[in-house]
């Protein structure tokens, strides 16, 4: 392997100079980027920081480094990560060939080797003519070359200087508080009631579901909360939590009725069996434009996942809630994708430079690695002179580009997701329950399949 005055890996007998695509950042999006690009053709310089210099997550110099958990999560086309995998394959993606040539015994899901699938993305990337690993730290962005952004959820110094002074204003986010999400149709109607606070914005019973708690319940509730395991900050992270966003458990303890007069205040909120105000209440807000799932207002938390889904589910109308996402909060840098990138996934301001990965807004290992694959597409056909039609919203590709894509209320908060199936329209026909997720799923790769081959579908290996 030859190496270039500027620390770069080179492919032996490899001779070009400037690259036709810069990528930023070898994590799952960057490394996926990298790779489909340089399939389609375009000479593509991959900078990755490490080990010039190495984050307080990061441990060895290989591309692809899995910092936290080693699993990619469910296998299942009838899972929200796995039917996003299968896209994903369907689609020639390098990443995940490469996870699935490494991968360890984990059940239903896909877990991995994390060294030996490191050392093998890597490789195919080093060795590939048209990928030049450059081995440098990045303070500035080019001026024209077409440049992917995929720098991950610990974006910092000289480089988020730089990326916020292009928003024109603070549109860069560097704290990830996120509430848990529920499938509609798991709320339980019986002890619930549709309604806004004093009837605003009421045209069909409410755009809000609430779901009333009673004396004993609240506090019983409370008294969970406090007991709960909570999740411990990484060791790069420094929690400093916002006023206005505070985790359910912070205020809990500062007093038994915080939550009664925050999150849970049931004023202006009539609840039709009583006619009154119940004591506390859970307020659920519409997660989507197809109300196939709903975001808890207001509980952000570091409970632990299964803490959650017991504590939660001692409120009636949520007794038998499906989670389509848990509530977290962790250090995470991500940018305000539906008011500042196109449809294109492009800066508005500076449409040479896309952004993929995390950092758009999304969370997890395989939703990574499908934007930094979408951006790459979507360069691809603008070097072409083309325009790449968005993957059909009844995709998981297209779950997740619409979540960074949609435009928001002005009151509503841009959040981080995985993929779920709450991201995708319904069926528009009724089905048994057990059998809708397949249905949604079978649809998605039918509608899957002919978007992708239209963009030149490749082997991955």
């Amino acid at each position: 392997m030859a190496r270039t005055q500027h620390g770069s890996e080179l492919a032996s007998g490899r001779m070009w100079t400037e690259p036709d695509v810069i990528v930023i950042g070898g994590g799952l999006a960057g490394a996926e980027a990298a790779w489909q690009l340089a399939q389609r053709g375009h000479k593509v310089s991959l900078v990755e920081m490490k080990p010039v210099s190495m984050s307080p997550a990061h441990q060895t110099p290989l591309l692809c480094e899995l910092v936290c958990s080693n699993s990619l999560r469910s296998n299942e086309p009838v899972a929200g990560a796995g039917l996003l995998k299968q896209e994903l394959r369907r689609a020639g993606s390098m990443v995940i060939d490469a996870a699935d040539s490494h991968a360890v015994p984990a059940g239903s899901a896909l877990a991995v080797e994390r060294f030996g699938f490191g050392r093998a993305v890597t490789t195919r990337l080093a060795v590939h003519p048209n990928v030049r690993i450059e081995r440098r730290v990045v303070d500035d962005l080019p001026a024209e070359t077409p440049t992917i952004i995929a720098t991950g959820p610990l974006t910092g110094g000289g480089l988020a200087a730089k990326v916020r002074e292009l928003f024109g204003g603070d549109k860069l986010f560097f704290y990830d508080a996120i509430a848990p999400i529920v499938a509609a149709d798991s709320i339980d109607p019986e002890h619930s009631f549709r309604a806004s606070r004093w009837g605003k914005g009421d045209d069909e019973g409410g755009d809000y579901i609430n779901c009333p708690v009673d004396t004993d319940l609240y506090y019983e509730f409370v008294r969970e909360i406090a007991a709960a395991r909570k999740i411990s900050a990484q060791g790069f992270e420094e929690m400093r939590f916002f006023e206005g966003c505070l985790p359910i458990e912070v205020m809990v303890s500062r007093g038994e009725d915080v939550l009664r007069y925050g999150p849970m205040r049931p004023v202006g909120l009539d609840d039709p069996k009583t006619g009154r105000w119940p004591y506390a209440l859970i307020q659920l807000r519409p997660e989507n434009k197809y109300l196939t799932a709903y975001n808890l207002v207001g509980f952000q938390t570091r409970m632990a996942y299964p803490e959650q889904k017991r504590i939660f589910s001692m409120v009636p109308a949520l007794a038998n809630a499906e989670f389509l996402r848990f509530g977290s909060i962790h250090r995470n840098t991500f940018v305000d994708s539906p008011n500042i990138l196109g449809d294109q996934m492009q800066l508005l301001a500076q449409p040479n430079l896309r952004f993929a990965g995390l950092i758009t807004g999304v969370e997890g290992y395989v939703e990574s690695c499908a934007m930094g694959l979408l951006a790459a597409l979507f360069t691809d056909a603008n070097l072409r002179g083309k325009t790449l039609e968005a993957p059909p919203e009844t995709t998981a590709f297209g779950g997740l580009f619409n979540h960074i894509h949609r435009p928001r209320a002005r009151k509503e908060k841009f959040e981080p997701t995985n993929i779920n199936f709450g991201l995708m329209p319904g069926l528009g026909y009724k089905a048994k329950k057990k059998e809708r997720k397949k249905l949604i799923a079978d649809r998605a790769f039918q509608d899957f399949t002919p978007w992708v081959d239209s963009v030149q579908p490749v082997s991955a290996s």
